[in-house]
């Protein structure tokens, strides 16, 4: 059956809210113009709701937003012929396999991950055990299905060397079982800044929302936020990402939704100030969003969003369990 399949490529997406701008340009629009390039892959997507509760969640908003996360995805262009879709915690393979992947792991590797420092410094109420180990059910999530390609953005190239390292390992202890997967990361936008201070990432978690653009805020709210945005007292659009942070950011936004390149940006608005430019961006930006929050609107009202996830959760079943128990059987757990 496997021989039959196209290549794979994964990405798993964790339901702590509602994705934002930064999410949009950085990863999930990148994400659907590689489904349009690479015809011959298959694209696996699966909501990371495990991966979500190694920080305390509300058991509604989870749920919901397991849904809304999927219903944004389809909204923003993937195509559902194409995208196997599925939530993680519904194979169970994940997390078995997962807990396979922790025992090949090392506690300095584990100590070493960037994200698992910085979570754990906005912790206020201690630090679980799943936020530490994570990163073994990520690279689970990965090779249980052979993935050959993983987009991935700045923040994640960590976790994805540590799932080729764990990849190597275990093939190379019990011989060969797991595809060492790629990553696949865009050469502009991988990372779009807050809108009030763009030394940081634009993140949904941040503590203000002035800064962060989400992709169901009002269409009002996204152009007052653009209007709002930090730049700098030269007041020339020009691209210099240290030392005009701010207006460097916005450029980027700009040129990932029109298409138009940094230089073609600066001589459309050489006589022209900031005002004007965020004006314009704001109605680029809201223009961009508005398709998508319609999209989205006729999804997540239909009874569409469940039987993809019904194919997908079987579609994926199929291939974990296989996987699953090759490595069982290698690594010489259970009867058979």
């Amino acid at each position: 059956m496997r021989g039959k399949m196209k290549k794979i490529v994964l990405s798993g997406i964790k339901p702590t809210g509602i994705p934002t701008l930064g999410n949009y340009l950085g990863a999930l629009k990148n994400f659907v113009k590689l489904q349009n390039e690479m015809k011959d892959y298959e694209f696996f997507i699966f909501i990371a709701d495990l991966h979500a509760i190694t920080v305390p969640q509300d058991p509604k908003e989870l749920k919901q937003n397991i849904k809304n996360l999927a219903a944004i995805y389809l909204a923003a262009g993937l195509v559902p012929e194409r995208t196997t879709l599925f939530v993680q915690s519904e194979i169970n393979e994940h997390a078995a396999l997962g807990f396979v992947m922790q025992s090949i792991s090392y506690m300095g590797e584990l100590e070493r991950m960037t994200q698992y420092k910085d979570k754990m410094q906005k912790q206020v109420q201690g630090v679980s055990s799943a936020l530490f180990t994570y990163p073994s059910l990520m690279a689970a999530d990965i090779l249980l299905y052979d993935a050959e390609y993983v987009p991935v953005g700045d923040d994640q190239k960590q976790h994805l060397e540590l799932t080729r390292d764990l990849a190597i390992r275990f093939n190379n202890r019990f011989g060969e079982t797991f595809v060492v997967p790629e990553g696949l990361i865009s050469e502009k936008g991988a990372r779009i800044m807050d809108l009030q201070d763009p030394s940081k990432k634009m993140d949904k978690s941040s503590e203000g929302e002035r800064g962060c653009v989400f992709l169901l805020d009002p269409l009002s709210t996204i152009k007052k936020k653009i209007k709002s945005a930090v730049t700098d007292s030269e007041a020339q659009v020009r691209y210099d990402k240290d030392n005009k942070p701010g207006i460097s950011n916005l450029m980027t936004i700009y040129s990932l939704i029109s298409e138009l390149s940094y230089e073609e940006i600066e001589e459309k608005y050489t006589s022209r100030g900031y005002g004007d430019f965020k004006k314009d961006l704001a109605e680029l930006v809201a223009g961009e969003i508005e398709v998508v929050q319609n999209r989205y609107r006729e999804i997540i009202n239909s009874g569409k969003l469940d039987a993809l996830f019904d194919q997908g959760k079987e579609k994926a079943k199929v291939l974990a369990a296989k996987k699953l128990h090759k490595v069982y059987k290698k690594i010489g757990l259970g009867r058979y």
